[in-house]
């Protein structure tokens, strides 16, 4: 069955063609002191299948970030005190332990922008340890644009952290150590700029208020690379404790300096830490060509921590998430996009076949495209995560009415009504 979005194979053509010229013109590794070596793990030793409790873990993360795209979005009512929206606010476990805080819209139509809002988590008077205050990111709804340019517009990008005086965060030099030779996109960390004005002065005063809560990042596309941002000021820059970060289809937000930084600061490569418990969770999905952008061409690397989703459908079960180990593992979404020695011919026989082929036959050939090349996923693969995320309507996306919840346990994968 041909897919939903016919300009896909025009753009993707197109986008094939550009790069052919302009990759290897203008990485962004060309200012770092190495560009061809590489530490990281490609091992084929990941993990499939996770317990019950990191299923439900993430499984619940993915609806509080659902919840976030009701901020700024015109007739969706927002989001109001105590915590009650449009969208999924009123889950059995969620409505009654969220206390919202509050929200901040700086706009959602560019990288730039940023959207999100801040509560308190309390937990269940059983588990009195597990309270958190929530910071959810929000993603852009200009996505497609915005994807368009990450694919075929070699991205800028700023030192990291900033030079003094560039607002990066006022004592975060001196608390933690620097990124040496670090480098991230620059619209990455405008958004986090954008944003950081608001969240770290009430995370900060909401920590005062309940101390021994731990802070929960999350975030969802481009809100995933913000969160990433975020995290590392806290941890690294202000040197709070308690900080863990679970990001939903995260681009890649700098080069290969930051990707060992993310790795230090969170303990990503510590051998003796069991993978579900992780400080940092990087979900991605079969198919989701987001985590794969801005291109490695240009300088870009994932880093760490990635849990996989194997299934391309909904909705997956623990069985089907896999634990990803270093920062390129190629039984993880990496496998999906092609062996790296074989992308320069790759494309130039998809460029010159598709430039044969008639309007009608452009389809034939998408099974054999990279994963980050398959656009029309922006609309799929890129928002289902668990549930398919994006749009602040009561019950969440019309493709999940009629679901129930998940009622995981264990060997069971059944879902149970509401």
């Amino acid at each position: 069955m041909k897919p939903l979005i016919p300009p896909a194979p025009h753009l993707a053509v197109s986008l094939l063609s550009f790069l052919l010229g302009t990759a290897k013109a203008n990485p962004i590794s060309t200012i770092t002191t190495t560009t061809t070596t590489t530490t990281t793990s490609t091992t084929a030793v990941a993990k499939d299948g996770v317990s019950p409790q990191f299923f439900s873990s993430l499984e619940r993360l993915s609806r509080l970030v659902d919840v976030s795209y009701c901020v700024g979005t015109p007739g969706t009512g927002g989001l109001s005190s105590p915590f009650s929206c449009s969208s999924r606010c009123g889950d059995v476990d969620i409505a009654g332990r969220l206390e919202l805080i509050r929200s901040w819209n700086t706009g959602f139509l560019s990288m730039e922008d940023s959207c999100g809002y801040v509560a308190f988590d309390h937990p269940p008077p059983e588990r009195q340890d597990e309270g958190k205050i929530v910071v959810a990111f929000r993603g852009t709804y200009s996505l497609a644009n915005t994807i368009v340019d990450l694919s075929t517009v070699p991205q800028e990008y700023v030192p990291y952290p900033a030079d003094p005086g560039e607002g990066d965060g006022e004592g975060s030099r001196e608390r933690g150590p620097r990124c040496m030779n670090c480098t991230v996109h620059m619209g990455f960390m405008a958004s986090w700029k954008a944003a950081r004005e608001v969240v770290l002065p009430t995370v900060e005063k909401a920590r005062r208020r309940y101390p021994g809560y731990g802070v929960e990042l999350v975030g969802h596309s481009l809100g995933g690379a913000v969160a990433m941002l975020a995290g590392l000021e806290m941890r690294a820059g202000l040197g709070w404790e308690g900080v863990r970060v679970t990001t939903f289809g995260e681009p890649m937000v700098g080069n290969k300096g930051l990707v060992e930084y993310v790795d230090e600061v969170f303990g990503l490569k510590d051998d003796g830490m069991k993978a579900e418990e992780r400080d940092y969770r990087r979900v991605t999905h079969k198919g989701d060509p987001v985590p794969l952008l801005p291109l490695r061409e240009w300088g870009f690397r994932s880093h760490a921590g990635e849990v996989f989703i194997t299934k391309g459908d909904l909705p997956p079960g623990p069985k089907d998430l896999r634990i990803c180990e270093g920062d390129r593992d190629k039984l993880c979404l990496n496998g999906e996009d092609g062996d790296e020695k074989e992308k320069g011919v790759w494309f130039k026989e998809m460029v010159e076949e598709l430039s044969h082929k008639e309007d009608d036959e452009l389809w034939e050939r998408e099974a054999g495209w990279p994963t980050r090349f398959k656009l029309w996923q922006l609309l799929f693969a890129h928002r289902d995560y668990f549930w398919r995320l994006g749009l602040c309507v009561p019950g969440g996306d019309p493709i999940d009415w009629g679901r129930g919840r998940y009622n995981i346990s264990e060997g069971d994968d059944e879902m149970r009504d509401l």
